[in-house]
């Protein structure tokens, strides 16, 4: 009964394909934000660039923890094999 780890990885993130398209829409997402803060750069204007920088905060942060669920994942497969 240790293995409760599955049960919250319910929903459409629960399989591997969903967290591999999260990964991917996560790092599009972080493309775009990329994108974002250098044109905000290129204007120089501060309060662009930073509203630009804390947007891209969350979606490093989602991209990471869907990275670690997939580790976590690929470390949990030999052992059930």
């Amino acid at each position: 009964m240790g293995k409760k780890r599955s049960a919250s990885a319910k929903g459409p993130r629960g399989g591997k394909a969903g967290l591999v398209l999260s990964l991917g829409s996560s790092a599009l997402a972080v493309v775009r934000a990329s994108k974002q803060v250098r044109r905000a750069k290129g204007t120089h204007d501060k309060l662009n660039t930073a509203d630009a920088v804390a947007g891209m905060l969350p979606l490093i942060t989602s991209a990471a923890l869907v990275l670690r669920q997939l580790r976590g994942r690929k470390r949990e497969s030999p052992e059930t094999a």
